[in-house]
């Protein structure tokens, strides 16, 4: 079912893992959808994978002149969906600062940035990716959990000031995604089957999970303001 014919959607960050199979979701329900990241050779792959005729854009959403010139380019969006992040882990004293400054810049402030220069049509959503550290720290990702929840607090704060405009969040728990491919398939594998005997859901997530939940705050007008947990039951576990 074409839940969003002739939509325009634009993910930030679509080219691997979360953003691709959001984009994938929209393009599979009619939508006409445009990919963004950093890279333009891993766009261009994700969009052959996609296929239905995506667009690709190269942004860095880092760069706030680059943010703004790009959608002053570009007519309003339906729907907005951020990604695109990059967070080192490390505990508080030993990360160094300049990683945890970067951090800040890849997730927050580039969601900001977005936030602040993107046009969206009236009855849109704007839909960021958090985390469910934001509610389940972890003494090895402080700051990870940190950047998640102030990411979730400027979405509700944002709800307000660009209604009609709906903005929510989606927060993953452990999800199977190329972020992973620097561990060994060993190491990988034993992450994956010790995860899954400890949450409720007895699985790990897939990007599909979370592209889902994504799908579903843009395709519900009556949501806005609220984060969903995609966790498997990791904030409970």
């Amino acid at each position: 079912m074409n839940a969003f014919p002739s939509k325009k959607v634009l993910v930030v960050g679509g080219s691997s893992g979360i953003g691709e199979a959001v984009a994938k979701a929209f393009a599979e329900g009619g939508a006409e959808v445009t990919i963004a990241s950093r890279s333009k050779t891993r766009l261009d792959q994700a969009a052959q994978g996609i296929g239905k005729e995506v667009q690709v854009a190269v942004l860095d959403t880092a760069d706030v002149a680059a943010v703004e010139a790009f959608f002053a380019d570009r007519g309003p969006f339906d729907h907005v969906v951020i990604s695109a992040a990059q967070t080192p882990t490390g505990s508080v004293r030993e990360l160094p600062l300049e990683s945890a400054r970067a951090a800040l810049d890849s997730k927050f402030w580039g969601a900001y940035h977005v936030a602040r220069a993107a046009r969206i049509a009236e009855g849109g959503s704007l839909t960021f990716v958090s985390g469910f550290l934001s509610v389940r720290p972890s003494k090895g990702a402080v700051l990870q959990g940190a950047v998640n929840a102030a990411l979730e607090a400027l979405a509700r704060g944002l709800a307000l000031e660009l209604s009609p405009v709906r903005v929510n969040t989606v927060s993953p728990g452990l999800i199977a995604t190329p972020l992973w491919s620097k561990l060994s398939d060993e190491a990988r594998g034993a992450m994956y089957e010790a995860a899954a005997e400890r949450l409720p859901a007895r699985r790990i997530g897939q990007a599909e999970d979370v592209a889902n939940a994504v799908v579903y705050l843009a395709a519900t007008p009556f949501a806005t303001g609220s984060t969903v947990l995609v966790d498997g039951g990791g904030a409970i576990a």
